[in-house]
């Protein structure tokens, strides 16, 4: 079995998407994952599965999308992953708080960085399959635009460290 973190898109930000997460754990139970437990309420779920990642993308996405009545972006990385995403912080030295991994169901396109408006203190570098934003004057007065992004679901550090170690404790 392995461990895997699913983070979903849209979930209890800005008064969208309410999904208890009570609701998610029991979906996650109802779809065979194990040892399931959530963090914080915008949809982070850490379990065990035998199942792939794209297996359990696509459960996850169907069953929320039968919850909601529309969909639902799931993306799932596994313990090892979270982990390496955590190591390849480029902004290291910046706030936790400041500083987003925004994660992809792939690889950044090249030009990932054309096209970005706004931009004015922030940092961005990218990852293998996220892109990462250090917000110099932090997110609230941020216009940064980042149209490559527009698919993800940014997580700060803090809570990637979080999931990070909830996963590798499975």
């Amino acid at each position: 079995m392995g461990a895997f973190i699913a983070l979903l898109r849209a979930v209890n930000v800005g008064g969208t998407g309410k999904l208890p997460m009570s609701e998610l754990k029991a979906m996650c139970e109802e779809l065979g994952y194990a040892a399931v437990r959530t963090y914080i309420a915008s949809g982070n779920v850490v379990f065990t599965s035998r199942k792939s990642q794209s297996a359990i993308k696509t459960a996850l996405e169907k069953r929320l999308h039968a919850y909601a009545g529309a969909p639902v972006g799931v993306l799932v990385r596994s313990a090892t992953e979270m982990a390496q995403v955590l190591a390849d912080n480029p902004f290291p030295k910046a706030a936790p708080n400041r500083t987003v991994a925004i994660f992809l169901d792939k690889a950044p396109p090249a030009d990932a960085l054309a096209g970005i408006r706004g931009q004015n203190k922030e940092e961005i570098r990218l990852g293998r399959r996220e892109i990462y934003v250090h917000y110099g004057d932090g997110m609230g007065t941020s216009k940064l635009v980042i149209p490559a992004a527009k698919t993800g679901t940014a997580r700060n550090m803090k809570t990637i460290a979080t999931l990070a170690k909830m996963a590798a404790e499975l």
